[in-house]
């Protein structure tokens, strides 16, 4: 019965009926359901139920749809970067200006060299990422063109959250990522903060809350960080792991801020 539902979930934008925390009628076509994401422990029941939400949000993203998903900082929805009918979605949800480019997410720091060109050594990637940071590099030709397509450059993530990392690896491309909220507002860190934007999404995945809800720290989302110049980097955003990451460029590789 279970299974059943889950399948009528990952059919995006066929109102079909909530699960375990149901969103309840007159929510608009898009959205389906939300989805309580079980612990991530031994138990086999959690383990089915891990599989079963990676299964039903890769069906709504090849149906064209935007998936609220949990990661290591806060909220986000994501939609596949390869489909540009979604990608426009993802900006009409957000209200965001059309030049403001959009962040890939994938599963593996392997899968990057795919759709970026890389000038920094690769053990400088596995020590920022996974993690709280964004990459920023040349794009590649393998990336969709209607994505950020006034930019040469790519913004790269890889949360350090199980559930994004392995619905990422489930899909064929990369995932485009941003934050779930209208463009200017706060960053969200329960799925019941961006509650206006559900009757756009098509499966929200429930994983509690991410950090303190009343601290304004947690609400900072990744340091952005430009590395597409050989041997310099940019702070794009400070963000929440700003030192960590300058001390890691600076002090273990050498790197120099752009403007020096």
């Amino acid at each position: 019965m279970r299974r059943a539902a889950l399948a009528g979930l990952a059919r995006a934008g066929e109102g079909a009926p909530g699960l375990g925390l149901g969103l309840g009628p007159g929510l608009g076509r898009a959205c389906s359901a939300r989805l309580l994401l079980p612990p991530r422990g031994a138990a086999q029941t959690d383990q089915q139920g891990w599989r079963e939400a990676v299964a039903a949000a890769v069906g709504a993203l090849q149906a064209g749809g935007l998936v609220a998903v949990p990661t290591d900082t806060v909220y986000g929805v994501a939609c596949l970067a390869q489909d540009s009918g979604a990608v426009r979605s993802i900006y009409s949800l957000k209200g965001r200006n059309g030049g403001k480019p959009l962040a890939i997410c994938l599963g593996d720091v392997e899968r990057l060299y795919r759709y970026c060109h890389v000038n920094v050594p690769d053990e400088l990637l596995r020590d920022l990422l996974p993690g709280p940071v964004t990459v920023v590099l040349q794009r590649s030709e393998e990336l969709n063109k209607d994505l950020n397509p006034y930019t040469s450059l790519v913004g790269v993530r890889i949360p350090n959250h199980s559930f994004i990392r392995e619905l990422a690896r489930a899909c064929s491309g990369p995932l485009a990522l941003t934050s779930a909220n209208i463009s200017c507002q706060a960053s969200t860190l329960t799925v019941s903060e961006f509650q206006d934007l559900w009757p756009q999404l098509s499966l929200i995945i429930d994983g509690g809350p991410i950090g303190d809800v009343r601290s304004p720290e947690c609400r900072l989302g990744s340091t952005v960080v430009d590395l597409s110049v050989p041997g310099k980097f940019t702070i794009i955003r400070p963000g929440c792991a700003l030192t960590s990451t300058v001390e890691i460029l600076r002090q273990k590789y050498g790197l120099i801020p752009e403007s020096s």
